[in-house]
């Protein structure tokens, strides 16, 4: 299909940098507590906690903020969405609950049990929110059950299959990667050589598992390369892809913890980018009857509903900006442990 630069267009994208948004914030957050076990003393683990713990809630306004631009705009998506991952999005939800507890009651008691207890929750969580989230965009690439009335009629266990587990993994490596790379930047001394040494393995578990994943996706899924193939240019952004994920190990050579972070950041960026052109115009894909698909414009807002929002995301995003950025920049530096910490 022909691109055509209207209002359902510049939703799609704009719904589709929130979550770039939320992935490139909340993914080091996920990150970080996929790792946390690894180290073993509990100051270490406090530090890890405390690298993130002024930031991690406001992230996830990214997610609420993409959520609610989703259900305005493409409301259709929403209920089909919504209602037909229900059982995978209440166990997200539970996820997101247990972290959020984990890392606030962790260090209320002195006690090792309870301090382990709240250690595991916090990593398990965080593996399965980025584990489900994957099954998530696995899913919408191989496309779900939508009889002619768009409503999903499968089943919890048929949203898992090889392709959406393997879409799944890579998403963990994705923010393991992510996350090891945020606590070299965020820490000093014996931990963070640790860790350093923890990011090139972290590499080479996500490029495994992003090398299976696209092959699986060329061969059996090639409606995503369709637009790749009849527009040559957009294959600069797998070229930015790949180039951002192997300056990673360089700059953390050199010690340049910051820079290989925005490499990162980047590498996530151009991955969610290559989702949304494989996707455009749909946002889910009916299978096996392909035309039931939601698209951008069979599943949008009236147009002057999608008028008025562009007006106020005009007015609120830069808001959304403004806090996060000075959230970051009062709280850059090395972790410090001190009696206000976690």
């Amino acid at each position: 299909m022909e691109f055509t630069f209207d209002l359902n267009t510049i939703w799609f994208i704009l719904i589709g940098i929130l979550l770039t948004g939320y992935a490139i914030l909340d993914g080091f957050d996920l990150g970080v507590g996929a790792l946390h076990l690894f180290v073993k003393e509990d100051q270490e683990r406090r530090i890890m906690i405390n690298s993130i713990g002024p930031v991690w809630d406001g992230n996830e306004v990214w997610l609420v903020t993409g959520g609610g631009a989703l259900f305005a705009a493409f409301p259709l998506v929403y209920a089909t969405v919504f209602s037909g991952f229900y059982t995978a999005l209440i166990l997200l939800l539970f996820s997101l609950i247990f972290r959020a507890i984990a890392i606030e009651f962790r260090s209320k008691q002195p006690m090792k049990w309870w301090r382990q207890m709240w250690d595991v929750s916090f990593s398990i969580s965080s593996i399965l929110i980025a584990f489900l989230m994957g099954v998530a965009l696995g899913n919408i690439v191989t496309g779900i059950s939508l009889d002619s009335q768009k409503e999903f009629y499968g089943s919890f266990f048929s949203l898992i299959n090889p392709y959406t587990f393997m879409v799944g993994i890579t998403t963990v490596a994705l923010f393991m990667m992510h996350g090891s790379i945020y606590v070299v930047m965020k820490t000093e001394g014996e931990l963070q050589k640790k860790i350093r040494g923890w990011v090139n393995n972290a590499i080479i578990f996500f490029v495994i598992s992003y090398v299976m994943t696209t092959m699986y996706t060329l061969i059996y899924y090639p409606h995503m390369v369709e637009h790749f193939k009849n527009t040559p240019i957009l294959f600069l952004v797998a070229v930015i892809n790949m180039l951002a994920i192997a300056n990673i190990p360089r700059e953390i050579f050199h010690g340049r913890e910051f820079r290989a972070f925005l490499s990162s950041c980047i590498s996530i960026a151009a991955l969610m980018a290559l989702f949304a052109i494989g996707l455009f115009p749909n946002i889910v894909f009916s299978n096996p009857n392909l035309e039931n698909s939601l698209t951008i414009y069979n599943a949008a807002s009236s147009q002057k509903t999608l008028g008025i929002m562009l007006t106020i995301a005009i007015i609120g995003i830069p808001f959304v900006l403004a806090y996060t950025i000075s959230i970051y920049w009062i709280f850059r530096g090395k972790v410090k442990i001190d009696t206000t910490s976690y």
